[in-house]
């Protein structure tokens, strides 16, 4: 019997099920033509070791694109990403995926990461809405 990956199962059941606000107990209903209105959670940024190499979607990452990781919604929706300490929030596409035993909810390009301001302590907690295939 083949064991399958604990974040494809997690995923699964997220898609399938309910998603939990990582800030309570507060339920989301989620299938997959839709999406919740936000998630929260930590956010961090690509290292410069990346810079260059193809993301999941094929893509050569670049840091100064705005663009960013994400293992919950799918590849090419463009998310707003807002950073919870300081308010500020930029619009990215995800166009890659974080390793699958990383518990962060959004990897940005360095350059989103200075636009949120927290490229100086490496990590921030962000709500991540949902926009769409396109940006609006």
């Amino acid at each position: 019997m083949k064991r399958i990956p604990v974040f494809l199962h997690l995923l699964s059941v997220l898609i399938l099920n309910t998603e939990t606000s990582a800030q309570g107990s507060q339920r989301v209903q989620m299938s997959s033509k839709n999406f919740p209105d936000a998630l929260y959670g930590t956010a961090s940024y690509y290292a410069n070791k990346f810079e260059g190499r193809l993301t999941a979607n094929g893509e050569v990452f670049s840091q100064q694109k705005m663009t960013a990781a994400c293992n919950i919604l799918p590849l090419g929706m463009w998310i707003k990403v807002t950073n919870l300490h300081n308010g500020h929030s930029v619009i990215v596409k995800i166009n890659d995926r974080l390793h699958y035993k990383n518990k962060r909810l959004v990897d940005l390009s360095k350059i989103a990461a200075k636009k949120m301001g927290y490229t100086g302590g490496g990590l921030t907690k962000v709500k991540v809405e949902p926009l769409g295939r396109k940006p609006t």
